[in-house]
């Protein structure tokens, strides 16, 4: 007797996902991080990465990770609750606290990890959260998995954010605004002050996603909070430490008893393996080049000013506005971005097409580095200029 296929509803679901243009496969990169990479044989111009400060291949964390795979072999072993934790971990923690102006901080194996964990340790079903509609997966899954009434509001709209808190506040234990301070398909910076106020009039914890402003504002590289000199809010900060920092993981920096708290009822790092000790190793040493100078971060934005530059010069260019290195050229469909993303590609040049459902608008995503010289910077706005002259972009 023939039984129906329990998976056949896969290969349908693949279909519609390539019929709207939304299919996605990787491409094998096998070269160290920089401005030129190795993506399937070919060498490229690296627009794609967020390595921000360029140090996810620099020869001192990279020496960083090779001394402490050496001492320490190449994993944790085990959850730090058990035997995964080392002395590096706890250097690690303390110099995110340092860094950040907290009292303490936790290090996950994944920034996803940290705030899934996080989310779900500080809320659950008798809370409320307040959600930016443009947030992270991470954000928004963690929301999800904690189990609170979870209501978006408009992005970076804080008379939606004081609305929700008005019909909401009232109902519920306890209140946790959750959003990115850089929102990493678009650019644009989240209004922290105005939102803290709003969070301190109503009575709500604050959590901050820092992934893609850590190591690039700030006075010291802290990231957005410290942009805003909000350093004395009560805030919940989280943050990665693979995107300018150039190693793997998550943070989140706060109050020592919020911390104690989340060792204690935080499941993504209670029965998670720790990090290993050379993605921790290398953590360290960003942090100390990060502190110790701050040449990498002005190169970055003297990058940034310069790009913006050249791209407003282009009149069939549509820029969505953007305070950071994240610089995005709106394109009209998934269709168009990705024959824009393909064309840049035979030029020589990698920039992603991120198309609908993860943004709502397609767009080309340039993200910069403080190593792009400006020569790699005209050379991808020559290529944009042409291959926008010969392509419809309506």
């Amino acid at each position: 007797m023939n039984q129906l296929n329990p998976y056949a509803w896969i290969d349908r679901s693949l279909e519609t996902i390539q019929q709207a243009n939304w299919y996605r496969s990787v491409r094998s990169i096998d070269s160290l991080p920089g401005t030129e990479v190795t993506i399937d044989g070919r060498v490229l111009l690296n627009f794609g990465s967020n390595d921000y400060l360029g140090l996810a291949g620099d020869e001192r964390t990279i020496r960083a990770a090779m001394a402490a795979t050496q001492q320490f072999g190449t994993g944790a072993t085990g959850s730090r609750l058990t035997s995964g934790h080392k002395h590096l971990h706890q250097d690690l923690e303390l110099a995110i606290a340092r860094l950040k102006g907290t009292e303490a901080a936790l290090v996950f194996s994944s920034g996803y990890l940290a705030n899934l964990g996080t989310i779900a340790a500080l809320v659950g079903k008798k809370d409320l959260i307040l959600s930016d509609r443009l947030n992270h997966s991470s954000l928004k899954n963690g929301s999800l998995l904690s189990g609170a009434m979870t209501i978006d509001y408009q992005h970076c709209d804080l008379d939606s954010l004081r609305h929700q808190l008005q019909l909401h506040r009232a109902n519920y234990r306890r209140c946790l605004i959750v959003t990115d301070t850089v929102f990493s398909m678009d650019g644009d910076l989240c209004p922290l002050p105005e939102l803290t106020d709003l969070a301190t009039e109503y009575g709500a914890m604050v959590l901050v996603d820092e992934a893609h402003a850590t190591g690039v504002f700030g006075a010291t590289g802290a990231g957005v909070v410290e942009h805003y000199e909000l350093g004395d809010r009560s805030l919940i900060e989280m943050g990665t430490l693979s995107k300018s920092l150039g190693s793997l993981g998550g943070y989140v920096a706060a109050s020592t008893q919020t911390i104690e708290f989340l060792k204690n009822r935080c499941a993504s790092w209670i029965y998670t393996t720790g990090l290993s000790p050379a993605d921790t190793a290398a953590a360290l040493a960003a942090i100390e080049i990060v502190t110790t100078g701050s040449q990498l971060r002005h190169q970055l934005w003297q990058n940034v000013t310069y790009l913006n530059k050249l791209l407003t010069k282009l009149p069939q260019v549509r820029l969505i506005p953007s305070a950071s290195p994240i610089i995005c050229i709106e394109l009209p469909d998934s269709h168009t971005a990705i024959v824009i993303g393909d064309k840049l590609r035979q030029a020589g040049i990698f920039a992603p097409a991120i198309r609908p459902p993860t943004v709502p608008t397609s767009r080309i995503r340039l993200s910069l580095m403080a190593t792009h010289q400006h020569s790699q910077l005209e050379r991808l706005v020559k290529a944009i200029e042409r291959i926008f002259s010969e392509t419809e972009v309506s």
